[in-house]
This record gives C-alpha cells, structure tokens and sequence, in this order.
C-alpha cells in the first residue's frame, strides 16, 4: 500500500507538541487547513477506540467525510487512527502520528512524523490512482503539518493546548 510521510521539528517539548496536534473545535480549525469540520463522535476528549467524524476542506460541497477511529493513543509520544467509513475511492486509510524529542542547535523540541498509508478503490485503478493520490495527499499532509508546526508557535494555540 502507498505511503504518505511528512515531518516537521517543532521548538516545544513533545508534550505540547502532541497536545497541539489533538486540540479541537475552533482551536484547531485555527490551524488545520485540512479540516472544515471535526468533532468527536464517542466521548468528550480523544483517546483509544474514540470515534472522530471529520469533514476536508476538499471534495465535493461539504468536503469529503470520513469516521475514524483512535487505533492507539499514547500520549506525548505517538497517536493512531483508521478509517471506518470513508470517501468512496479509499478501500483503506489509516495514518499514526509520533513526536520524538530531539534537540537542533542546542534547542529543545520535538521531530513531528505524520504517515498515512491508504489503498485506492476499485482495485483495477490502482496503477494509476495511487500516483495521483501519492501527489494530491502528499501535497496536502506536507501543508498541514507546516500549519501544525506554525500552530506550535501560535500563542493561542499553545496556551488552548497547554
């Protein structure tokens, strides 16, 4: 299946990092570019086997909708998630976020690595939709964690997520 990597280094610690990536409502459609809609469908905070419905910026009026469903939630270090219902030309979809510390030029932070990993339906347009797919996603997952790490130096982002 294809794979989409994006990586950011933040100058926050990776609680905060972490913290960021899983702010909701107005918070993080202050950031995400990604996201028009998103709300949590099983419970009042993210964490394991949580339900989130989301709605893209992308797509169709509305943007595309998907449910997805925290597979791991392992606070500050990695975050998992997979596709239950979804756009109608991804047979799967699943993706995990990690923040690992790591210090640059004597500075504290965080190395953000977002992969997404998905397969394309019907099967008999792999060959072609998954390069298109691999561009269009991967242009997409390389803005929103250019977002994340800006959000990560947003003072209103930070004190919302701290």
């Amino acid at each position: 299946m294809p794979q989409v990597v994006a990586r950011a280094w933040v100058p926050v610690p990776p609680t905060l990092a972490f913290a960021v990536s899983q702010t909701t409502g107005e918070v993080r459609l202050r950031w995400d570019p990604f996201i028009r809609a998103q709300h949590l469908l099983d419970a009042e905070r993210p964490g394991k086997d949580v339900r989130t419905e989301t709605r893209s910026r992308v797509g169709p009026v509305g943007g595309f909708r998907m449910v997805s469903r925290y597979v791991s939630y392992r606070p500050p270090t990695s975050v998992g998630m997979t596709m239950e219902e979804g756009p109608w030309f991804f047979a799967s979809f699943g993706g995990g976020w990690r923040f690992d510390p790591e210090t640059r030029d004597g500075v504290e932070g965080t190395l953000a690595t977002w992969k997404y990993t998905y397969a394309v339906r019907p099967r008999l347009l792999r060959p072609v939709a998954e390069p298109i797919g691999q561009r269009l996603l991967g242009r997409e997952i390389a803005a929103r964690i250019e977002a994340f790490r800006r959000a990560c130096a947003d003072p209103a982002v930070v004190a919302a997520a701290s």
